[in-house]
């Protein structure tokens, strides 16, 4: 017997900005998450796992084979879904994670938009770059239609698919300063990429790098782990970006002292 809309709904909580917080830093700061699809030959449901990155509007991206079935599946019927947020200690089910309902878009090779997304998901994972250029592969994004974030027990939300988006105006702004912010950060502000993921995730080290910016907010990466760093608010312009990042420099340092 299933349970009724009005069951559901006791469960639910009202959807606020934190909730909003929470689902968009799983899904924008996953380095790989569970996507699901409908089998082509028999229309059963379908898992795997797959890299993901994200494109300056926030719907995830992945890079995917055409030999393998979940391409197959995506081509023939791009309704899909994608699991994010990893299990820590302890019961996996009181962690927080994110199941978006989406949409597969193929991006077609030799337009902006790939040469934008090639650059971004290399970064994000560097090993990429052994196989991204196959002629095999290929790129998807996954537009966001809804999400369900659970946030451990008795913390489950219903949220929209533009609750997960950048809606920046800025975006594409921000995005073509993007190469040139990250590698003067790395370069001549090396430690505050370790400082921003000491001091905003939690994490440990401090050789941390900036892998992502965009109007949102900040990617680290250390090796084989990865965090995000939200703005308090999205740019609306680009020239915010120098400013918000060293007030993020000098908060955190502010809060080590």
């Amino acid at each position: 017997m299933t349970g009724s809309n009005d069951d559901r709904a006791k469960v639910l909580r009202d959807t606020d900005d934190e909730a909003r917080r929470l689902a968009r830093t799983l899904l924008r700061s996953a380095r790989s998450a569970s996507l699901a699809v409908l089998e082509p030959e028999t229309g059963h449901p379908l898992a795997t796992r797959v890299l993901t990155g994200l494109d300056i509007d926030g719907a995830p991206v992945i890079l995917v084979s055409a030999l393998s079935v979940h391409t197959k599946a995506l081509r023939a019927d791009p309704r899909s879904s994608l699991l994010a947020g990893e299990p820590g200690k302890g019961d996996p089910l009181a962690h927080p994670r994110l199941t978006l309902i989406a949409t597969a878009d193929e991006v077609a090779r030799d337009t902006k938009e790939h040469a934008r997304l090639r650059e971004r998901f290399v970064r994000r994972h560097p090993k990429a770059k052994l196989y991204v250029d196959f002629p095999d592969f290929t790129f998807f994004r996954l537009v966001p239609l809804r999400a369900n974030l659970n946030g451990g027990f008795g913390k489950a939300y219903l949220l929209s698919g533009d609750d997960l988006m950048i809606r920046s105006p800025a975006r594409e702004a921000v995005a073509d300063r993007e190469n040139a912010a990250i590698e003067h950060m790395n370069s001549d502000h090396a430690e505050a990429a370790s400082v921003y993921a000491n001091h905003y995730c939690g994490a440990k080290g401090n050789n941390w790098s900036l892998c992502g910016i965009d109007a949102a907010g900040i990617d680290l990466a250390a090796g084989d782990e990865l965090k995000r760093v939200e703005f308090a608010e999205e740019l609306t312009d680009p020239a915010q970006l120098r400013t918000v990042l060293a007030d993020l420099l000098r908060n955190a340092r502010a809060g080590q002292a």
